[in-house]
C-alpha cells in the first residue's frame, strides 16, 4: 500500500481532493434541489469553505507544485479546513442547545445582502439562527453539520499527507 501511495502522482492526489469537496457540494444540492432541504445561513458558509477547498485543490491540479509549492497549497487547505471546522462546530453547538436557549430565526440572505453591509451580513451569518437548529437529513444518526466536521478534517489531513509524503 506505501508503495502504491508513493507511486501516484500529486496531481491525481490533488484531484482526488477537488472531486471529493466538489461531490459534497453536489450532495448539497442535490438535498436542496432533490429532498428539498433549504440551507440555512450555516450551511451556506460551509458550502462556500468546500467551494474555497476545492478551488484550491483544483488550483494545485492545474499547477503541478513542487515541494514548497505542496506545502502552501497544504497550509491554504488546513486553514480552510481549520474555519469549516469551527463553522460546523458552530452549528452542532446550536443544534443542540435547549429549545429555550435557541436563537431566533433572523432575515433572509437576499433581504440582508440588499440592505445591511457585508460586515453585518458576514456576522449574522456565522451567528447562526433559528433555521441552523433544525435537524434536517441524517445517515447514520450524524446530521448535516456531524458530517462536514468529519469531511473538513478528513480534507485537511489529505492534504497534509501530500504534503509530507515520500516520492518514488
Amino acid at each position: 500500500m506505501c508503495k502504491l501511495w508513493r507511486s501516484i502522482s500529486n496531481r491525481w492526489l490533488y484531484l482526488a481532493g477537488a472531486l471529493f469537496a466538489g461531490g459534497l457540494i453536489g450532495f448539497a444540492l442535490f438535498l436542496q434541489y432533490v429532498k428539498h432541504q433549504d440551507p440555512c445561513p450555516l450551511c451556506m458558509v460551509q458550502r462556500v469553505i468546500f467551494i474555497a477547498m476545492s478551488a484550491v485543490f483544483v488550483l494545485a491540479v492545474l499547477q503541478g507544485p513542487k515541494r514548497v509549492g505542496e506545502r502552501i497549497y497544504a497550509a491554504l487547505i488546513v486553514l480552510l479546513s481549520l474555519t469549516g471546522v469551527g463553522v460546523a462546530w458552530r452549528h452542532i453547538w446550536i443544534q443542540n442547545l435547549p429549545k429555550d436557549q435557541m436563537p431566533a430565526c433572523g432575515p433572509g440572505l437576499d433581504y440582508m445582502l440588499d440592505t445591511m453591509p457585508m460586515s453585518n451580513v458576514l456576522k449574522e451569518l456565522m451567528h447562526g439562527s433559528g433555521e441552523c437548529a433544525e435537524k434536517g437529513w441524517t445517515f447514520l444518526t450524524l446530521g448535516i453539520p456531524e458530517w462536514s466536521l468529519i469531511c473538513y478534517i478528513a480534507l485537511g489531513v489529505w492534504a497534509v499527507l501530500i504534503a509530507i509524503r515520500q516520492k518514488n
